[in-house]
């Protein structure tokens, strides 16, 4: 019996030894955390009628992996789609809620932009593709090449502070948005590209005999994501050990198992393979006395902190409807806010009747202080923040403060060669696999992606060994 254990129970790792379990029947699956509970960022807070989310809100259903797990785990009848009025996105510019265009014609008539910009965007079709061997591009310099420095200003930073809290100037755009950065690659443009990918999406559809949706769509579960890593746990053989700081992993040369897992303590784990599913900085720690180049390699992967600060209010309080999703804050203000989450309006479910849920998030690579603030002044800020972009100026009724000091990590300038290198001194170690969205993405679709193939690594070491 083949002996796997996993350093982690975040989504990553529950994920990768759920898919263990069921292509690898014999074997003995052990997860490791080193924290209180599962989950990881991923967790949901019930109380006084509010549903609050931890980390992620939702996922997108653009990705099949978190809709497959989530139906392999009978999950169907609690899948729930965002509100069609969560469509609907703004910025905050210019001290006011702006409307977000909702396509690439709607560009076109957007306040947003001058005609310049607008005339750039039409164009990018005809601009020509980077030559590969010019190297990694920023976010910021992609978009400002394919089309100018106005839209690369306010939407390459747009786009990188809602989903990485980073700097579009430092991260790599071939690592943090692949798809995007292929297109120019495949299609000659990332218009064409667009244009290419809603052809295969309509064809799909047709196949499958479905209406296709407009856009991707927003989807969570009815009890909130905590449900997705409790399930999870729930089908697996053993139960994740919680509160298991693992200290060291040392290599036992050829014999069986090849692997000690130590912990702080005394306690230890054998294994055939070990699987790290932690933060990067975490997997550095555990690796540092193994191979220090390689626990190196992982140090130098930086994190954004995030500080979510999620604010209940009476309905009659708030001025006016928050029909949306919310809206992103540029890191070009350099606010305390880098967005807000209208979570209600996106499920309705998540807070009681007559009342709304707000979700702030603070902090971000440029704001790095915010997650030391305390609840107070947290507080006041985003008070002040809402009392200016919603005009509210009652107090709220609920609140909760969830501080994330390694919130996001940043896929820098050279994060792709960064990688290939970890992974390479990896395959140095017989039985060591890496996972997590330290790597090769960050949302949760890439995390459940990247799980499923774990369980083939598994396996192939496995057969190596005999």
């Amino acid at each position: 019996m083949a002996r796997i254990v996993i350093v982690g129970a975040g989504i990553s790792g529950l994920a990768a030894a759920l898919h263990i379990e069921k292509d690898i029947p014999s074997a003995d699956v052990t997860v490791l955390e080193a924290g209180p509970r599962i989950g990881g960022t991923i967790w949901t807070e019930r109380a006084d009628g509010f549903q609050v989310e931890y980390g992620p809100n939702g996922f997108l259903d653009s990705k099949p992996s978190t809709l497959e797990l989530c139906r392999a785990l009978q999950l169907d009848a609690e899948l729930i789609p965002a509100a069609e009025a969560a469509r609907h996105r703004f910025l905050w510019l210019n001290d006011r809620l702006q409307a977000l265009p909702e396509g690439f014609w709607s560009f076109l008539g957007s306040p947003l932009l001058s005609w310049r910009a607008k005339c750039a965007l039409l164009l990018e079709r005809f601009q020509k593709p980077r030559p590969a061997d010019l190297g990694e591009e920023s976010v910021h310099d992609f978009v400002k090449r394919r089309t100018c420095a106005e839209i690369a200003d306010l939407f390459a930073d747009a786009l990188v502070t809602g989903i990485h809290a980073g700097d579009p100037h430092l991260l790599s755009m071939a690592a943090a948005f692949p798809r995007v950065w292929a297109m120019e690659r495949e299609h000659g443009s990332v218009t064409a590209g667009l244009k290419q990918a809603a052809r295969q999406r309509r064809r799909e559809a047709r196949q499958r005999g479905e209406t296709l949706q407009r856009g991707s769509r927003t989807m969570s579960l009815r009890p909130g994501l905590r449900l997705l890593v409790e399930r999870i746990a729930e089908r697996l053989r053993k139960p994740p050990v919680v509160g298991v700081a693992v200290r060291r992993l040392q290599f036992q040369s050829a014999t069986k198992p090849a692997w000690k897992v130590e912990a702080d303590g005394r306690e230890n784990w054998p294994a055939d393979v070990v699987v790290l599913a932690c933060p990067a900085h975490q997997q550095a720690r555990i690796l540092a006395e193994l191979d220090p180049p390689l626990a190196d390699l992982m140090q130098q992967i930086p994190y954004s902190p995030a500080v979510v600060v999620a604010l209940g209010f009476r309905q009659a309080d708030l001025p006016r409807p928050l029909p949306g999703f919310g809206y992103i804050a540029p890191q070009g203000t350099r606010g305390d806010v880098l967005g807000s989450q209208w979570c209600s309006t996106i499920f309705p479910e998540r807070a009681p009747p007559g009342h709304v849920l707000l979700r702030a998030i603070a902090g971000g690579w440029h704001r790095r202080d915010i997650v030391d603030w305390d609840d107070a002044r947290l507080l006041e800020s985003v008070r002040l923040h809402y009392r200016q972009a919603l005009g509210v100026e009652a107090g709220p009724v609920f609140h909760r403060i969830i501080r994330w000091p390694a919130a996001i990590p940043q896929y820098h300038l050279g994060h792709l060669q960064r990688v290939l290198r970890i992974e390479e001194r990896v395959r140095m170690h017989p039985g060591l696999i890496i996972t997590g969205n330290a790597f090769h993405g960050v949302a949760l679709n890439d995390c459940t992606e990247q799980a499923a193939l774990i369980s083939q690594r598994v396996a192939a070491r496995l057969a190596e060994r005999g």
